[in-house]
């Protein structure tokens, strides 16, 4: 016995071959190329299977009698039993020209080998889709009845099997599966879409709210999912059964879930809240399409459903089956498996194998090459205050991973020693003198790098100034918040603003933004330093919005304390936790890599909340410590009158405990 198989390299095709390997006889593949024979003999070798059981075949999809070659034809006429079409594209978000080609087109091409192959059958497997949105009950024996095939991935759907039904030459049949989801018993599964693309929205609820808070949700039509190994099982046993020729089956469940049930099934698995209630989303069909229409055609509803749905991966087409009307008879499928053994399996038993498969290998937040070096993988980088501290730590930990950098800093000599130390690291560094407090100088340093680089990909703007000082030490000191403003606002507002037309320009861009710890909790004695980070944050927060829909992203990271050069001049911050100028980098490739709105830490977050919610408790924790720690002998320069209050003094074993509690955080 021998077989002859299109699409054996795809996702449907592998599991066959698997389920067809149990049986004697050679298995002959499609490949289009020597890539693809070289994956076909890869996962060969990887399974262990035996040299001579899958004989790879040179054809084309595209090509009349999918380009066999002569000798192939010679040789395998009259000797292949089973013929199985299972090429095709199973994309709703696909082009119509794409589909057709493959869909419609490479089915007519197939017929033509099956035929001068003189095969003992023609299996083709088509889909559920072929029904189109048909409203009511859909049997095996129905096909021209198919309504709103409007879309390309019906339409071909439809038409394949027409073609099959019309100029098959030997005898066929036809199998209709379901929605294809990964394996029953491990999960896996080598693609994302139909139900998976509802995964991410289910991710996201279980991020904001616990497993036990009940919502509220929709209810739709009924979503027949059937596991692969389910589907090849039934491949296998009904091609080898006798008198089936001409027939048409549905490989779907029984007794289908309706979307609704769907969705709350895959929240347990994925321990994320069920919708209590569910409100059918048919009610909606009440409201005149023309309304609807109306509604979603407004701009702000357009951009936000756009956006919402990028975010969440969700192709637009994916909702129309949200509310699929169809439901699939399989009467004629289940009497041929009678006695085999073989049923499809309920799908709260199988769905935390796929939910644990999809969320550790196919989440696109965590598949793909996620490392920091592909990240910065043909992308200039910015870093100001690059000289020394973080900005130093961080072009060290993005050279090391091959990095192209643009390091900015007051200081020629330390940023030459950085470009230097870089190169060593297998990094590219181009260095630029600039004042960042200097707005003409700014304007030159963003001239500049645009003339020579041509664009920036990331900005990291990094450089600061720190002042410790109270407000009563300060009241004469107005130019304390004017260095402050003009160097960590003006002067990164001012080079981001010089290249955010540049990045809009180019398709996209991101700016992290170092901010400080001491926003989300108003560390006293940092009025100044606050104040002009704060200032950073809403501009960010500002921009974020305007420039959501351009692929312009921006990240604020809420730094605690760091040990740099900035915070050496006060002694207390010797005995006061702080993190590595090391550790502080790997925050930045956290951000280069997730693109997040915000870095911040625990302490930094429940600060925050503990502002928002109690915020006289909050007052009160921060006067204390206000008053146990005192300012630095800098901070009190000038004044006729030092008191004990205001002297830096060593740390007691109270101001320690203090100091690690509040961990991090500028007192």
């Amino acid at each position: 016995m021998a077989y002859f198989l299109t699409g054996g390299t795809g996702f449907l095709g592998r599991n066959l071959l698997t389920r067809l390997l149990k049986r004697e006889g050679i298995i002959y593949v499609l490949c289009r190329n020597e890539n693809a024979q070289q994956r076909l003999t890869t996962w060969q070798e990887e399974n262990g299977i035996e040299a001579g059981r899958i004989v790879p075949i040179t054809g084309d999809l595209t090509q009349a009698g999918l380009g066999l070659l002569e000798q192939d034809i010679s040789a395998l006429k009259g000797k292949v039993t089973h013929f199985f079409h299972l090429a095709a594209i199973y994309d709703l978000s696909a082009g119509a020209e794409e589909q057709q080609e493959v869909n419609v087109l490479g089915t007519n091409h197939a017929l033509e080998a099956a035929n001068t192959l003189q095969v003992g059958c023609f299996h083709h497997i088509s889909s559920i889709a072929a029904a189109g949105l048909y409203e009511g009950h859909f049997r095996e024996d129905m096909f021209s009845e198919a309504e709103n095939l409007d879309h390309p991935y019906f339409s071909t759907k439809h038409e394949s099997e027409r073609a099959v039904r019309e100029n098959c030459l030997v005898p066929f049949r036809i199998y209709r599966p379901g929605m294809v989801v990964g394996d029953s018993k491990t999960g896996v599964a080598d693609r994302v879409d139909g139900p998976y693309y509802l995964f991410k929205m289910i991710q996201r609820i279980r991020g904001v709210l616990p497993a036990w808070v009940p919502t509220i949700g929709l209810e739709g039509g009924r979503l027949n999912i059937v596991p692969v190994d389910y589907v090849v099982n039934v491949l296998d046993h009904i091609a080898h059964k006798e008198g089936l020729d001409g027939g048409c089956f549905h490989i779907t469940d029984p007794k289908p879930y309706r979307a609704g049930e769907v969705l709350n099934i895959f929240a347990e698995a994925g321990h994320a809240p069920r919708m209590a209630m569910r409100v059918d989303a048919r009610l909606f069909g009440l409201v005149p399409n023309q309304v609807k229409q109306a509604i979603m055609s407004l701009p702000t509803i357009k951009q936000i459903a756009d956006v919402t749905m990028k975010d969440l991966g969700i192709p637009a087409e994916v909702l129309k089956f949200f509310t699929y009307p169809t439901e699939f008879d399989c009467r004629e499928t289940q009497q041929a498996l009678k006695g085999s053994g073989i049923e499809c399996p309920r799908l709260p038993h199988y769905a935390p194998a796929i939910w644990d498969y999809w969320e550790r290998h196919l989440d696109p937040e965590i598949s793909g090459d996620r490392s920091l070096k592909a990240r910065v993988a043909n992308k200039i980088i910015l870093i100001t205050g690059a000289s020394s501290g973080i900005g130093q730590a961080t072009a060290f930990k993005l050279a090391e991973n091959g990095a192209e950098m643009i390091l900015v800093a007051r200081d020629e000599e330390k940023l030459a020693e950085t470009r230097t130390q870089v190169e060593e690291l297998g990094g590219t560094a181009h260095t630029y003198q600039c004042d960042l407090s200097n707005i003409s100088d700014v304007e030159r340093l963003t001239a500049d790098i645009l003339a020579i680089h041509g664009r920036v990909d990331i900005l990291i703007n990094n450089a600061g100034r720190s002042i410790r000082r109270s407000i009563a030490n300060s009241v004469d000191r107005f130019h304390d918040f004017e260095r402050t403003m003009q160097l960590n606002y003006f002067g990164a507002l001012k080079l981001t603003l010089g290249l955010l037309p540049s990045m809009e320009a180019q398709g996209g861009g991101h700016v992290i933004n170092i901010s400080s710890i001491g926003v989300l909790t108003n560390a006293p004695r940092f009025s100044a330093y606050v104040a002009s980070k704060a200032a950073l944050d809403a501009f960010t927060r500002c921009a974020a919005a305007e420039y959501s829909d351009l692929n312009v992203n921006f990240t604020t990271i809420n730094m605690p304390l760091v040990a740099t050069p900035m915070i050496a001049p006060t002694k207390i911050y010797q005995s006061v936790p702080t993190l590595k100028p090391e550790e502080a980098a790997d925050l930045l490739a956290t951000a280069i890599i997730d693109k997040p709105k915000r870095i911040a830490t625990n302490l930094g977050i429940f600060g925050q909340i503990v502002h928002a919610l109690f915020p006289k408790l909050a007052e009160i924790i921060m006067n204390s410590s206000f008053r146990m720690f005192p300012d630095s002998k800098e901070s009190t320069q000038g004044k006729e009158i030092e008191t004990e209050k205001n002297k830096e003094k060593a740390s007691s074993a109270e101001l320690i405990a203090l100091s690690a509690l509040l961990r991090g955080i500028y007192l």
